[in-house]
């Protein structure tokens, strides 16, 4: 896990998984400045970058209570130290704002979710498909976003073929 804070936001429960899953490294302070190898089709890494100094922390700060913003963000004024990460693959996600301010003309709701029609990736656009991260408020997980990005592009299949693809 690639984290550009020193703490977590997540809920205690999720946070005390995370820190004692063996198969997984968090690096605090990081950020990723490139996807290295993306134009030959296959990521072969990341060049990431650590605040010079960050120790590999496996706990929370200490005082951080449950669902404080605690921990501070990084930024530009910081002294950085590049490197290179192998990975095979990526994953990413940042916080929990839907990020669809591209979307004007499509229907969303109050938080800046695309609302859909029940049980389908459908939008108030014609031909527009939400999935994932977009349209789900509730779940926010990778898998839920895996179902409905595979709905989404069956939609936009069928939509096509019926429009001339």
């Amino acid at each position: 896990v690639i984290h550009r804070r020193d703490t977590f936001r997540a809920s205690k429960a999720m946070v005390t998984r995370v820190l004692n899953h063996p198969m997984i490294e968090i690096l605090w302070n990081t950020r990723v400045v490139e996807f290295v190898g993306v134009e030959e089709g296959k990521l072969s890494h990341l060049r990431i970058e650590q605040r010079e100094g960050t120790i590999a922390e496996t706990d929370e700060k200490p005082g951080e209570k449950d669902g404080e913003k605690g921990g501070e963000e990084l930024d530009s004024e910081e002294t950085w130290e590049p490197r290179d990460l192998d990975v095979d693959g990526v994953f990413v996600a940042i916080g929990h704002t839907p990020n669809t301010q591209l979307f004007r003309t499509v229907r969303k709701d109050s938080e800046g979710y695309i609302y859909t029609i029940p049980g389908s990736t459908v939008t108030s656009v014609t031909g527009v498909y939400a999935a994932g991260d977009v349209a789900d408020p509730v779940y926010r997980q990778a898998i839920t976003s895996a179902g409905t990005g595979a709905m989404a592009a069956m939609d936009a299949e069928r939509w096509l073929c019926e429009h001339g693809c």
